[in-house]
């Protein structure tokens, strides 16, 4: 039988602490697993809903883009994986009673945790001007007031339309289509703050902004290495894609600051033997210091060159240009510079070059601990260069490998939800719909922020996701917030988006993926693309939360009836009714989507060219792939100071904070704690247990503090430090941001520590 939500927040002043573990996933996992969905859905609904994940007759997992195969386990999830279906598929409601009973300025005081423990929301919600409570809207009310709102700006521009990565193809291509029918490329996501850097580096250098590798490349590389990401709580089912890798012979290097469980040892919970014992993944643990990669894969370059007969001479002449000016770049790294920027020893780095001369088929993935610096697109441009030289691209079994994060977050960026719109779609779009879509650029989500602040963009309308809590700058993005004219949010579940508004407000319920979508008496199904460019369909299997729920797809089109009126010529209506008419559009319009609707039809999808993957022909304006030779740049530190990198715990996904616990790390009831070196705690004067106030140091000047932090003795990297997000986004400056991509630098920030009283 599911629990009620908690009726009240819970005290987190006293988080207890234990020693961290060394292996993931096991007997631990499986408890932890049925005892959250069962809190949630109850022991049938858990049976009926778990099943189904991942399956090719299912739903997609509204939790990471991992991949799977073609031959699927029975259960096809992870733990996180699962606590994300039992949330969205919770008994829990949060109906117009529950509005009336809690003002804002009691939303406002609530946790993240507390928030989304409430249930799926049930209707549409206003908070009109000056009220201290949502009510409850009709449809077609809500729809008028977003028109009203967007008719009366002074230019399209002055509208933003965010997306969240949990939205499916269908509904991320209709909105695009929308805000750029209404006259704006204002289409920030939440890339902006993850995979940017990646993006941009891939682009420029191979061509295409996306991973050139499958899983069954990771199942046959000799060599895997593990870069700024911590698979086991973040993409848990990528564990056993590595322990594949490992009974086949390959090795794996980590490449983290802080040592972490998943990639120490992986009790897979498929097997008897994996339950007990578990299989050993690393092979070498390089402890980074943050912001240290870019110099470690420029000397790894560097002794490569200096070996003879290690690069492929071949492919560097056919395939790539830029190389003589990389090679004298390479060619300078310094052994202390290096060791300075790494924190690493020599014979660590040596080790590390054995096994990547001993490798034929080299993998490097990463995730947010490369994407999230000043010199983030250029670290990954070095990876790049490291896998060029050996020819690691184009090659079964070697390739680049960022871990996308949320499940659909690739597939909105395939359909046209970026800020940036490359011509050629743009040109697409026009020949396919019969109107000028707009040319020039629009806003990103600092960007966005930023206007929003001052005064320039006046209503913000979100596809999912929980904004206000992602973005960096806490105050500073919810005091932009707060000056917008309307702010709309569809969502499933409350956050504290909800709860930080414009001067009106509207809560739009949407269906999860686990929800059937009957539109005109007809099933219907959304797609998705996983992290490795994947794309099948996503079909629900539960009755939804309540009759008033819209899926997706439906809001977008009754609300561009509502703004656009008849004056438009899309078949607005038509696609709601039918998302298949919205594939058929697709197909014409996006590169590979050819025969959608067919394609999708078959068990698992298909897959998405890739020219550099599949034939090694590199779409760059030269036809290949570019060397780059950028300064080395890492962190620097002041004396006194530590570099500060925000992080999940195992008991959260993105901003969803599932409970309190971070288990692989050994913290039980709290998320205010800052992980320290214990030498570094030492030398700051801070003991294990004692609490002490982040001050985030910027130039600006600006004292950015996150009160209250219990200090928890980590074998972190000297001098650095690790807290949770998004507690800790108010110590991220706007401002601070990477070179070209623009993400935010969440990922090094310079902090003191002030000891302040227990809390």
């Amino acid at each position: 039988m599911a629990s009620k939500p908690p009726a009240g927040d819970p005290v987190q002043d006293a988080p207890q602490v234990a020693a961290p573990q060394h292996a993931a996933a096991g007997l631990p996992a499986i408890g932890h697993t049925l005892r959250v969905a069962q809190q949630q859905m109850g022991v049938g609904r858990t049976a009926r809903t778990l099943m189904k994940v991942n399956q090719k007759d299912g739903f997609d997992c509204p939790g990471c883009a991992w991949p799977e195969g073609d031959k699927r386990h029975v259960a096809e999830f992870c733990e996180n994986g699962a606590k994300a279906v039992a949330e969205e598929a919770t008994l829990r409601r949060v109906t117009p009673d529950f509005f009336a009973a809690h003002p804002l300025s009691d939303l406002a005081n609530r946790s993240g945790y507390w928030l989304g423990q409430q249930g799926r929301i049930t209707q549409p919600m206003y908070l009109p001007e000056g009220a201290e409570r949502y009510e409850a809207v009709t449809w077609e009310r809500a729809f008028a007031i977003i028109a009203e709102e967007l008719r009366a700006l002074g230019s399209p521009d002055e509208a933003l339309f965010y997306t969240s990565g949990r939205t499916s193809n269908e509904a991320a291509f209709l909105l695009q289509l929308f805000a750029r029918e209404f006259g704006t490329n204002n289409l920030p996501d939440c890339s902006n703050m993850c995979h940017e850097s990646s993006g941009s580096a891939l682009t420029e250098t191979i061509g295409v902004g996306k991973g050139s590798v499958s899983l069954e490349d990771l199942h046959q590389a000799e060599l895997i290495i593990v870069a700024g990401q911590n698979p086991g709580t973040n993409h848990p089912r990528m564990l056993s894609a590595l322990e594949q890798a490992k009974a086949s012979g390959a090795k794996i290097i980590s490449v983290n600051p802080l040592p972490e469980a998943g990639l120490e040892r992986f009790k897979n919970p498929q097997t008897p033997r994996g339950m007990l014992k578990g299989t050993a993944l690393n092979d070498l643990f390089l402890q980074i210091r943050i912001g240290g990669d870019q110099a470690l894969f420029r000397l790894l370059n560097k002794l490569i060159l200096q070996t003879a007969g290690a690069v492929d001479e071949t492919f560097v002449r056919e395939h790539t240009e830029g190389f003589e000016d990389f090679a004298a770049a390479a060619r300078a790294a310094d052994w202390d510079a290096t060791l300075a920027a790494t924190g690493l020893g020599r014979e660590e780095i040596e080790q590390a070059l054995r096994m990547v001369l001993d490798s034929r088929r080299t993998i490097v993935c990463w995730a947010m601990g490369l994407t999230q610096h000043k010199h983030s697109v250029a670290t990954i441009r070095e990876v790049v260069n490291f896998l060029l030289l050996r020819g690691n691209i184009g090659r079964p079994g070697a390739g680049v490998c960022p871990v996308r994060g949320h499940s659909n977050v690739q597939g909105d960026r395939t359909m046209g939800i970026f800020e940036r719109p490359a011509p050629a779609f743009l040109d697409a779009l026009e020949k396919e719909f019969g109107f000028a879509p707009p040319r020039h650029h629009g806003l990103d989500v600092v960007r966005s922020i930023a206007a929003l602040r001052d005064g320039k963009a006046k209503v913000f309308f979100a596809m999912g996701g929980n904004f206000v809590a992602a973005s960096p700058d806490t105050e500073v993005t919810e005091a932009a917030m707060r000056r917008a004219r309307l702010t709309v949010h569809v969502s499933t579940k409350l956050n504290r988006s909800h709860a930080v508004t414009g001067r009106r407000a509207l809560i739009l319920p949407t269906l999860g993926r686990t929800d059937k979508d009957i539109q005109a008496g007809r099933m219907q199904v959304v797609t998705v693309e996983d992290s490795m460019g994947m794309v099948h369909a996503s079909r629900g299997n539960l009755t939804p939360a309540s009759p008033h729920l819209l899926s997706e797809p439906a809001i977008v089109a009754r609300l561009a009836r509502a703004v656009l009126g008849p004056s438009s010529t899309t078949p607005w209506e038509d696609f709601e009714k039918d998302y298949s008419t919205i594939r058929d559009r697709i197909a014409r319009v996006v590169p590979g989507f050819e025969d959608f609707n067919a394609k999708i039809a078959r068990p698992g999808g298909f897959t998405l060219p890739h020219g550099p993957r599949d034939e090694r022909r590199f779409p760059t304006a030269t036809g290949k792939a570019h060397f780059t030779a950028a300064p080395v740049e890492y962190p620097e530190v002041p004396e006194g100071r530590l570099l500060l990198q925000t992080l999940r715990s195992h008991d959260q996904y993105n901003t969803t904070v599932y409970g309190l616990d971070d288990r692989y790390r050994g913290i039980k009831g709290g998320r205010r704690v800052v992980l320290v070196n214990p030498d570094d705690a030492r030398e700051l004067g801070l003991a294990d247990g004692s609490y002490a106030d982040l001050v985030g140091e910027w130039k600006d000047g600006v004292e950015r503090r996150a009160p209250g932090f219990r200090v928890v003795h980590y074998p972190t990297a000297r001098g650095c430090a690790a807290a949770y997000y998004p507690e800790t986004n108010v110590l991220v400056p706007l401002d601070s941001t990477a070179d070209t991509s623009n993400t935010p630098a969440s990922k090094s920030v310079i902090v003191r520590l002030e000891q302040s009283p227990t809390v």
